[in-house]
């Protein structure tokens, strides 16, 4: 298992610096918004995809994945009911599973909640465009050999899957392995029926979870609130997770380096004191 960081919580550096304070940091790796990469990420070239893999590799670190999938290029949609929007979104989809696989990612996580609201009294219609594009993500993610995962999001967020239920419906429905979904702490928290590590406990063993975020409610890192970390870690580790996580805050105090160090010395901390 390894210990990403979101990277843009250190977007502001040159991304071979992001890789070198995350590696000094402790972490394993960057799990990396597209759009730090630029305007439209999915057309990087093959020479700057071979750059940005190598920055990771000459720091010591992976690239585990992607996330934050539809805030570059601007004007994306799953759920539009512009055909032209969401044929525009499905190749950008496309292309992003080629970049996670070219810098060596496992892992994308759909996340995105403005580019997925359902537009008042068309929401059947919406629910169905994303389950389209849905499918297509699933057939990229198996061309490419990376798993595309339906990230829930809390009802603050967006008013479409909310839970680990309504995306393992969607899962379900598709019956693509390529296809997964994965828990946000920050939004399992207070929009799951069931506790994080009951909620772990639940779906874990249906093979649907494939990628893990660590965040607390309150939206900064790990240890920074009210959420016990522990009890997850350890229904994690009962249920043999094996697979990667990104450490994803969203508010920086005092700043994006500090809240990245006290993150993944308390994640440390915590998965080492488990007996």
């Amino acid at each position: 298992m390894k210990i990403a960081l979101c990277n843009e919580v250190i977007a502001d550096r040159p991304f071979a610096a992001q890789c070198d304070l995350a590696a000094k940091l402790g972490y394993d790796g960057l799990e990396v918004s597209p759009f730090t990469l630029g305007d439209e990420p999915h057309r990087l070239t093959a020479n700057e995809r071979t750059a940005l893999r190598r920055a990771a590799a000459d720091a010591g670190m992976v690239v585990t994945g992607l996330h934050y999938l539809m805030r570059a290029p601007a004007g994306l949609s799953i759920t539009s009911r512009d055909k032209a929007q969401r044929e525009k979104t499905i190749g950008v989809i496309r292309d992003l599973c080629g970049l996670a696989a070219d810098l060596g990612g496992k892992v994308l996580v759909h996340g995105s909640p403005d580019q997925r609201k359902l537009e008042p009294g068309f929401e059947a219609e919406g629910r169905q465009h994303a389950i389209d594009c849905f499918a297509a993500a699933g057939e990229a993610a198996a061309e490419n050999d990376v798993i595309y995962c339906i990230e829930p999001l809390s009802r603050r967020q967006t008013d479409h899957i909310n839970t680990v239920e309504e995306a393992a419906a969607i899962v379900k429905a598709i019956g693509n392995k390529a296809l997964r979904t994965m828990i946000d702490c920050s939004s399992a928290a207070p929009t799951e029926p069931l506790s994080v590590p009951d909620t772990i406990r639940r779906w874990l063993p249906t093979g649907m979870i494939a990628h893990v975020h660590l965040n607390d409610p309150n939206r900064r890192g790990p240890g920074e609130g009210e959420l016990e970390f522990a009890p997850i870690f350890g229904a994690l580790r009962e249920q043999n997770y094996a697979g990667d996580f990104g450490v994803e805050p969203f508010v920086y105090i005092p700043d994006g380096p500090t809240c990245a160090a006290r993150a993944i010395g308390y994640v440390r901390g915590v998965m080492e004191g488990l007996p």
